[in-house]
């Protein structure tokens, strides 16, 4: 099993060499640059990343219906995608109905399907209801996709890691990492959007860090065969089909349509795929690498990924779309009626036609959800709320169930007879890794910057795009686990971090082991603090004492 820490180190890659560098390193050819390093251990590389995810799913599936309640808000959107299945678009649900679904009984106003307003796109809700569909309208159904999707970003984790690091033991840590974060590991057990978005946005940029190998090494095979010429461009025809780039620009999609935050990742990746093309092109000695790369690579990358993913997006609307009329009818009598104007009374006759005015209409009904989003909610708070520069140390996290005093001899507490129990959910992430992870980001700045390894930079635009927009929102209710979105690149900065206490392959046997004891250290101490939070983030029976113990600050609480 390799535990290479340095791929990118210029004596990590084998091949003809035309230089070295003032310490002696050898520099390879540019050929061999772009092709990178072979796979050496690919089967064990899935045995590591099998055994991680299993025991991820075994976590996250584990008494996954309880409590059987609809936790934070669950209320609205285990609804919304039962609303999806049954009618296409969501609907309202008159206020006591979350008692009646729990009993088992279906309100009468769930089958009369008037619309409602909903302020997030559909994808998520879709994932949500599907699990519905099999498991029925309970706790188990609408949290099983969130309980799936939360296990495969483990598998997404450790593949994206041992290709950025070249070490399959660096990437099933990474695995390890995920598995054990507690904002992570709680959202996978909750039918909120945040854990579709965080999944397909780490989904969608390991196709980029893969399409980036793929498209370095078919570059590099194009060129041999054909050697650049004075003021040449490089290989264009044969870099047209980009599959990762593709499978990229639908999972992108697929975020954007689970919430809107994933816009912002979406531009800044696209980006830098454009930075990478360029670097690519000019390791091949092209001038003005970064004009002809903008028409040779740019414009098709733009089609690949924004082109894609907006088709993608308006697709996760159809059964909005096939229902638009009825949408129309029920908003032209409030007070989103405005939007619609005149043209709601004028039924239009032919197909393209009638997805014309649908497709008019979800422009305005998206008007009227931006309205919502930056003026509806300016003055509003909530008890939870919290500032986006607390979410990376973990400040004030999310409680989402609570059953407070149960007194001694009941449900089998077992509290001094001067105290009692309790059960609660928070969405807390594992402090160890959180708090390591602000120190890796400080490092990351100098990685990146100084010492320009590609790595720390596409880990520090997923730092940039995830987080930093929610400072313009600051004034209104955001969450801590919104940061969910944040943990994929954390780990990918600590991963590395660990990488460089692991130290160089080359280094001395005492330099290794000294490393591999000071890496392993921490990732077992995340394990260690995820198993001491693991009452308070499964709603385990506890005692008000034992509760203090593991809940450090107030703000906690």
């Amino acid at each position: 099993m390799t535990t290479t820490a340095e791929r990118s180190d210029a004596d990590a890659v084998e091949g003809p060499v035309r230089s070295r560098t003032a310490d002696g390193r050898t520099v390879p050819d540019a050929l061999t640059r772009l092709r990178g390093r072979p796979d050496p251990d690919r089967a064990i590389g899935w045995v590591v990343t099998l055994a991680v995810t299993a025991l991820a799913g075994v976590l996250r599936f584990w008494h996954l219906g309880k409590p059987r309640d609809f936790l934070f808000d669950e209320t609205y959107y285990a609804k919304d995608g039962w609303s999806l299945w049954r009618h296409g678009y969501g609907i309202s649900w008159p206020d006591d109905a979350n008692g009646a679904i729990l009993e088992g009984r279906l309100p009468p106003e769930a089958t009369q399907g008037d619309p409602a307003m909903v302020v997030h796109p559909e994808v998520g809700k879709w994932l949500i209801g599907a699990g519905e569909q099999v498991f029925g309208f309970e706790p188990l159904g609408w949290r099983f996709f969130s309980a799936v999707v939360g296990t495969l970003m483990v598998l997404v984790m450790v593949r994206l890691v041992r290709r950025l690091t070249g070490s399959t033991l660096l990437g099933g840590a990474a695995g390890v990492l995920m598995c054990f974060d507690g904002l992570q590991f709680t959202l996978s057990r909750l039918a909120l959007l945040d854990i579709y978005v965080a999944f397909f946005l780490l989904s969608a940029v390991s196709c980029l860090v893969a399409d980036r190998d793929w498209g370095r090494r078919r570059l590099a095979d194009l060129a041999e065969r054909s050697p650049l010429g004075p003021g040449g461009w490089g290989p264009v025809r044969g870099l047209l089909w980009r599959p990762w780039r593709l499978a990229a620009g639908v999972l992108f999609g697929l975020a954007v349509a689970s919430k809107w935050s994933a816009l912002i990742p979406l531009a800044g990746f696209g980006l830098l795929v454009l930075a990478w093309d360029t670097g690519a092109r000019r390791t091949l000695g092209v001038r003005w690498a970064l004009l002809k790369t903008s028409v040779a690579d740019g414009l098709l990358a733009f089609g690949y990924l924004v082109v894609v993913a907006l088709v993608v997006y308006v697709a996760s609307w159809t059964g909005w779309l096939m229902h638009a009329d009825e949408i129309e009818r029920q908003f032209a009598t409030n007070s989103y009626g405005p939007y619609w104007g005149a043209y709601v009374t004028d039924d239009p006759v032919g197909f393209w036609p009638s997805l014309v005015d649908a497709l008019r209409s979800l422009w305005h009904y998206h008007g009227a959800v931006l309205s919502f989003h930056t003026n509806g909610l300016v003055d509003a708070t909530h008890t939870y709320q919290s500032s986006p520069q607390s979410w990376l140390i973990m400040r004030r996290p999310v409680v989402v169930a609570a059953d407070l005093d149960i007194s001694p001899g009941v449900e089998g507490c077992t509290a001094p007879t001067d105290s009692t129990c309790l059960r609660e959910i928070v969405m807390l992430g594992t402090p160890a890794l959180w708090w390591g992870g602000t120190v890796a980001w400080a490092y990351t700045l100098y990685a990146a910057l100084a010492r320009r390894d590609w790595r720390f930079g596409f880990a520090l635009v997923g730092l940039l795009t995830t987080w930093v927009p929610f400072f313009l929102y600051a004034d209104r209710p955001i969450f801590s686990f919104y940061a969910v979105t944040i943990l994929p690149f954390t780990i990918v900065v600590l991963s590395l971090v660990l990488g460089r206490v692991l130290g160089p392959p080359g280094a001395s046997p005492r330099r290794r082991t000294l490393g591999a004891v000071a890496a392993g250290s921490f990732v077992v101490l995340v394990v260690v603090n995820f198993a001491w939070l693991w009452p308070v983030l499964t709603h385990e029976l506890i005692s008000t004492p034992e509760w203090l113990d593991r809940i450090w600050f107030r703000s906690w609480i």
